[in-house]
């Protein structure tokens, strides 16, 4: 579908930071594009042709939205499913597909598509509200620790939470969950899938995510990952075999674990931009962003080959903060070669809230990591 020098129109599900660096190449193509999203101060609302505010779990809002575009994406999977469905069938393309988002929409149903298809994951079990999954840790079915997770809506460390006692669980939500095995692992890792509606598929190399402790949120991102080679390709073999088996269109980022004993494990997966792929925008040959779009436009893909080692730093609302944003001492960062800041436009901070981040690119690694640290601890997202 020639999205050049014509009139048609892509839609964008959501309009938060994923949306706006997404409009970042739409605007170097000069394509037409319409941003749906809940909040009137949407980061991407400046960035678009046109922007409508609405719900994008109402089947109507999504349902009126599409029918203005000619192909649609998401920067967020929790989006109406059924106007997706609906869309499709009068003959809107939507990608990542329906059937797809509906599956990665609950995690419970991710799972079991892990196990139907021999994916390696951790064990799990599925419950239809809190009272049952206490009534099988009293039993003894269960043991501490595990991670207990909403099956539905967790996102950014929300839904997810490490439960090591009795008394943790009394701070979940009362909703459908799963209780996985907590796994013993050296190293998180992601890995971020580019595949065209023809069939070419381009992969990313292995990034590493090291993760806030409480907050269960990416800190940082490193590129390449500190892992050995074969460790490497069996991180791809199993990212590829993920996306064979969804037939997704656009990315898939696939996160991972390694385990002790050098196991790697399918944790979750995102069918779009995802947060440990910011760092291609300044590393990569082709950011993931236009990535998606050639995707999605069903474009020759482009080339995923790292330029340079580099880390990417989270900015998030420092606890204890909450309120108009002030980024305090970015100008000190900025006096540090190398060092790229993203600031998303969000308006009001809160606590472990995404806000930005800052990538640090330099001729190896471990330099990277060093000015990574420096700068987390040089800025601070806090409040007026």
């Amino acid at each position: 579908m020639n999205f050049f020098s014509t009139s048609k129109k892509l839609g964008i599900l959501g309009g938060g930071q994923l949306g706006k660096m997404l409009l970042y190449s739409t605007q170097k193509w000069d394509i037409k594009t319409f941003v749906l999203d809940p909040s009137k101060d949407a980061p991407a609302r400046l960035g678009c042709d046109t922007f409508i505010q609405g719900d994008l779990m109402n089947y109507k809002t999504v349902l009126d939205f599409g029918k203005k575009v000619d192909i649609l994406t998401i920067e967020i999977e929790f989006v109406n499913v059924d106007a997706l469905y609906q869309l499709k069938k009068e003959g809107v393309k939507v990608y990542p597909q329906p059937e797809l988002i509906e599956i990665i929409q609950n995690k419970f149903l991710q799972k079991e598509f892990y196990k139907k298809n021999k994916i390696p994951t951790s064990n799990y079990k599925n419950f239809s509200d809190l009272e049952s999954l206490k009534n099988d840790v009293a039993k003894g079915k269960i043991s501490f620790p595990f991670v207990w997770k909403a099956s539905k809506m967790g996102y950014d460390g929300y839904g997810v939470s490490i439960i090591r006692k009795n008394k943790d669980l009394e701070d979940l939500m009362d909703c459908e969950c799963i209780a996985e095995d907590f796994i013993h692992f050296k190293s998180e890792l992601a890995v971020i899938v580019a595949r065209r509606e023809q069939g070419e598929i381009q992969i990313y190399p292995v990034v590493e995510m090291e993760f806030h402790p409480t907050a269960n949120q990416v800190e940082h991102v490193l590129c390449p990952a500190r892992i050995p080679n074969d460790i490497e390709i069996k991180a791809k073999q199993i990212a590829l075999e993920v996306s064979k088996n969804y037939k997704h269109v656009g990315l898939l980022a696939v996160e991972l674990f390694l385990t002790e004993t050098g196991e790697i494990l399918v944790n979750e997966v995102a069918p779009r931009p995802h947060n440990s792929g910011h760092i291609t925008i300044e590393s990569s040959c082709t950011n993931q962003f236009e990535q998606h779009l050639r995707a999605i436009l069903d474009l020759p893909l482009g080339d995923t080959n790292t330029k340079v080692p580099a880390v990417m730093v989270n900015l998030v609302g420092k606890e204890n903060y909450s309120g108009p944003v002030i980024y305090k001492n970015i100008d000190q960062i900025l006096a540090i070669d190398g060092v790229t800041p993203h600031i998303y436009g969000k308006k009001h901070t809160r606590p472990f809230r995404k806000m930005g981040h800052v990538t640090i690119v330099n001729k190896t690694l471990n330099k990277a990591r060093k000015i990574a640290a420096e700068v987390k601890s040089i800025i601070e997202v806090i409040s007026k």
